[in-house]
């Protein structure tokens, strides 16, 4: 029996012991882009990736994303009473900065606040995974999306030696994503500015880059600011019939039993989202804000989290 024990506690801690990354499948070829495409120095790339690390955890967790919890479970992990207490602090201190924000980029305080209480708790929650083992793994592991984490693999290398960071000292998401904001590298490339003028970028430390990183990504991807998020919705006849994702006016809506629960202008056009509480089917429309919202994670759920949480925010502090 004790053999037996010996043999297993051996096996177990040969399993749990990290596998090295460079055995993956592409890396050599990788590596010899970087050269070629932006003159890297080989040798040092190579010592990164030798010390690099396959996380089987990052396929796992990026194969069951929280978006398929229920709605209210979701819901709930993210509008609670703790990140509402902690965004009112975080608006208090920035204030000033938000409101630059908002007067610059044209997007609502309460959006940014609610947004990066969503990603990190207001950069208390960054993530624990080393980003290069996490982005090498995605990259040469998951054929799925094997070309979009390539592309963020290189980006990050390219924003390491832009900004001089420690290739294996950074961390972050499951996905690779960075900073109090969560920016994937190559937003963090095209988006990221220095909002607090000391003439750096820094996601990860500073909230004020942070604030207006945010603001600019959103205003970027065509935040308009001229119609409401998202409204609730009710059935007045059950009349509607096809196709209910893509967008219709709010007349055409109207038209087949949709409407809103606001007086709006009803040429706007909106998509019809469902949410599943405990009394039955919640309908909302949401307009073209809340699909930029989407742009920053493509789920109806975050951006209706997001939204929800910048009411409660807004609410608290009446």
């Amino acid at each position: 029996m004790k053999v037996i024990n010996v043999i297993l506690t051996l096996l177990v801690c040969f399993t749990a012991l990290p596998v090295r990354a460079a055995t993956l499948p592409g890396i050599p070829e990788f590596i010899d882009e970087m050269v070629a495409r932006h003159q890297f120095n080989r040798d040092e790339l190579q010592s990164a990736f030798d010390r690099a690390q396959h996380l089987p955890p990052v396929i796992e967790t990026i194969s069951r994303p929280a978006t398929l919890k229920p709605w209210l479970e979701y819901r709930a992990a993210f509008v609670n009473p703790e990140r509402i207490r902690f965004g009112l602090k975080f608006w208090q201190k920035h204030l000033q900065t938000l409101q630059r924000a908002e007067q610059e980029f044209g997007v609502p305080q309460d959006i940014i606040v609610a947004l990066i209480g969503v990603e990190t708790v207001y950069g208390q929650d960054p993530g624990t995974f080393r980003t290069l083992d996490a982005l090498t793994t995605l990259a040469f592991d998951y054929p799925r999306r094997a070309d979009f984490f390539r592309s963020e693999l290189e980006n990050y290398l390219l924003l390491a030696r832009d900004q001089e960071f420690d290739l294996l000292a950074i961390r972050g998401s499951y996905a690779g994503a960075l900073g109090i904001p969560q920016f994937m590298p190559s937003s963090y490339r095209n988006y990221a500015v220095d909002f607090n003028g000391n003439h750096k970028i820094d996601l990860l430390r500073e909230p004020e880059d942070a604030i207006g990183s945010v603001a600019n990504y959103l205003k970027s991807y065509g935040w308009a600011n001229s119609a409401p998020v998202t409204v609730r919705a009710q059935i007045v006849e059950r009349i509607w019939v096809g196709e209910i994702t893509a967008p219709r006016t709010l007349a055409a809506w109207s038209a087949v039993g949709i409407v809103p629960r606001e007086n709006l202008h009803q040429g706007q056009p909106a998509r019809l989202v469902d949410f599943t509480v405990a009394e039955g089917k919640e309908l909302w429309l949401v307009f073209k804000d809340f699909d930029v919202i989407t742009r920053y994670n493509n789920s109806d759920f975050y951006a209706m989290t997001v939204f929800q949480l910048a009411e409660e925010l807004k609410a608290a502090r009446r």
